[in-house]
């Protein structure tokens, strides 16, 4: 499966926490500047809207950050690949993950483990990890991935310089935070729907 973890969550080929990933890709220390304000408040800069069935979540993605995953998840979102897949799975004081085309269907044995059919290389950068983050889920390999992400409910910032942060929540985290409380399986998954009913682009 591919899904962020949170530390003491175990390894496995879900993908446990690999030192700092790659020099080449994160800067520095591995620690996201302090202040970073990413693409706040400038002209011309994406936002992605998500319609669920729960609400709306509107994110602003940065290509600063992250150029090569913006432009892959606004290629996605305009196909229409993100639209009908579901949050599949939840867990409250962490954060949210969905983008599986897998979710359309209903073997959950399968939820986690889809993609586009192709992955995208590692973009590991400043933006921290905090509540409205949104990143890309991986598995333990840092360039496996491809369409999932997540959005973070409560700061997580054990995840900065493992996963690949390019965007931020400015509108609708009470949807988030209404779809982390949905009752779960022992896998996480939700027991009611949470479905991205559209995902579209807007500038």
């Amino acid at each position: 499966p591919i899904r962020p973890r949170r530390p003491g969550a175990g390894g496995g080929r879900s993908g446990g926490f690999r030192g700092r990933g790659r020099g080449r890709d994160f800067p520095g220390t591995g620690r996201p500047r302090k202040g970073y304000k990413g693409q706040q408040g400038r002209a011309g800069v994406s936002t992605a809207v998500i319609e669920t069935n729960h609400g709306t979540i509107r994110f602003r993605l940065d290509p600063e950050a992250a150029p090569e995953t913006v432009r892959n998840f606004e290629k996605l979102a305009g196909s229409g690949f993100y639209d009908g897949t579901l949050f599949h799975r939840v867990i409250p004081g962490f954060m949210i993950q969905g983008g599986d085309p897998n979710s359309k269907g209903g073997d959950k044995s399968k939820w986690g483990s889809g993609g586009p059919g192709y992955t995208i290389r590692a973009e590991f950068n400043p933006r921290p990890h905090k509540r409205g983050a949104v990143s890309m889920a991986r598995a333990s390999d840092p360039d496996s991935a491809g369409s999932q992400f997540f959005i973070v409910t409560t700061d997580s910032l054990f995840l900065d310089g493992e996963y690949t942060a390019f965007g931020e929540v400015v509108e609708g985290m009470d949807v988030a935070d209404k779809i982390v409380a949905l009752e779960r399986d022992r896998n996480d998954c939700p027991l009611s729907e949470a479905r991205m009913l559209k995902v579209t682009i807007s500038q």
